[in-house]
């Protein structure tokens, strides 16, 4: 404890870091607070009256966890970030088969920056469009018409400031990144999250010890198993499997450089937390497009199979597309040829294996088999929620998804991301990180 108290003193004492979390607190408490700013035309008494009588499993509850409540709140960042993630996700896709976002992505810094632009482009129109979709539900939906005091212009402001509103929270996380601490993006998603944690664990406590009949030792018993399931998701995040890079020796001037063995990490979830982002922001898609169709059964019965993520049939599906996200992102963000060029050109090799194609084929074939494990994995821990409830493991659906699930995963990820970044600051100024015996091994580590 006293080693944690001293590596939050030298934090404080970096007045770079200092100022970067600062400024990160300050974009977050932002963000917090116009989460709860009603939209224009929205009866927020009404609304709330409703909400308390909303059910966490669909659609209004479960995208309401990763809007941080907003969404349950009708508050002008009800859409979150989501949209955002959505259009990276499509500009992604086209680079993998568009010659000409290939083109881009090889273009360096001028390539990433139009990237860029483009996915804002894309934000701009996704979210206008499930704009739409959410004033629908707001006038049509299980909510009533109660709720909309005026539904003249209701449709043309809640469209106007929905999107202003993701755009800005789309530039806030872009200022985190830059001129804070962590992946700004992933930060607004986790900080939302967090943000029902505590009332998640009030209602466990009261249905497991406060009730009539409760029995304190099955509610540990719950934390125990939830301790158990992020020990684990924080060693397969850890996890790496090492190869051996020897280098030969040369000389240069009077010193002999090489002549080492060191060791090239490739990580069992080298993607990190962007696919679970991937796969959940997918599995809103169905759901949002039957709220544009609130008089057909068929789009009503489609939206609710897809929002209820306790189902059998959801779980099965969001697996296997975790599992494809997984891939996907790691062959999109690892390079083995790239790899393979770098060790080469340093006087690198792995022994037993010939320097160019066959380290390629070589490192390619490891990453391919180290993945599947990490994504299935990852891709179990994701329905644990619905495992966990239909089992009767837990006893609220808010507990549930923290259960394991996209909650705990998107919180671990981003943790041990941001917690690398404050520790390379705290190394490159002499100061001891987190752990004197190790480094947090985080994406690039």
């Amino acid at each position: 404890m006293a080693g944690f108290a001293e590596n939050l003193r030298n934090i404080w004492m970096i007045e770079e870091l200092r100022k970067r979390i600062l400024y990160t607190l300050g974009i977050l408490i932002i963000y917090r607070i116009g989460a709860y700013v009603t939209l224009p035309g929205v009866d927020a008494g009404a609304l709330a009256a409703v909400s308390e009588q909303g059910s966490p499993t669909d659609l209004f509850g479960f995208f309401d966890m990763f809007v941080g409540g907003a969404f349950s709140a009708a508050g002008i960042f009800a859409l979150g970030i989501m949209p955002y993630i959505t259009a990276a996700i499509i500009i992604q896709l086209l680079g993998a088969v568009v010659p000409y976002f290939q083109k881009l992505q090889r273009e360096g810094e001028d390539g990433r920056r139009k990237i860029t632009q483009l996915t804002r482009y894309g934000t701009v129109g996704i979210t206008a469009l499930q704009s739409i979709g959410y004033a629908i539900y707001l006038r049509h939906g299980p909510t009533g018409d109660a709720i909309v005091i005026d539904p003249t212009f209701f449709m043309l402001t809640t469209v106007i400031v929905l999107t202003a509103g993701t755009t800005f929270v789309m530039w806030l996380g872009e200022r985190i990144t830059e001129n804070g601490i962590g992946n700004g993006i992933s930060l607004i998603i986790t900080i939302g999250i967090i943000a029902f944690l505590p009332q998640a664990f009030l209602n466990e406590f009261s249905l497991r010890v406060a009730s009539e009949g409760g029995n304190l030792f099955l509610f540990l018993g719950e934390l125990g198993i939830l301790l158990l399931v992020t020990g684990f998701v924080v060693l397969v995040t850890q996890g790496t499997r090492r190869i051996p890079v020897q280098y030969a020796k040369r000389v240069v001037g009077r010193k002999v450089y090489g002549g080492t063995t060191q060791y090239l990490p490739i990580r069992v979830n080298a993607a990190g937390v962007m696919p679970i982002i991937f796969a959940q922001s997918i599995m809103f898609v169905p759901a949002t497009v039957a709220s544009f169709f609130p008089e057909s059964p068929f789009m009503q019965n489609m939206g609710q199979y897809f929002s209820d993520f306790t189902g059998w049939g959801y779980s099965f599906i969001f697996f296997f597309v975790c599992m494809f996200f997984t891939y996907f992102y790691t062959a999109i963000t690892v390079n083995p040829k790239e790899m393979a060029d770098t060790m080469k050109r340093q006087g690198g090799f792995i022994p037993g294996i010939r320097p160019g194609k066959q380290t390629q084929e070589f490192i390619d074939n490891v990453l391919t088999r180290i993945t599947l494990p990490g994504s299935i994995f990852i891709s179990f821990v994701a329905i644990l929620p619905a495992i966990a409830v239909q089992f009767g493991i837990t006893d609220t659906i808010q507990f549930a998804q923290f259960f394991g699930g996209t909650s705990l995963l998107i919180i671990v990820q981003v943790t041990l991301d941001t917690l690398q970044q404050v520790e390379s600051h705290l190394l490159m100024r002499h100061y001891d990180g987190f752990m004197k015996g190790g480094r947090v091994r985080g994406r690039r580590a």
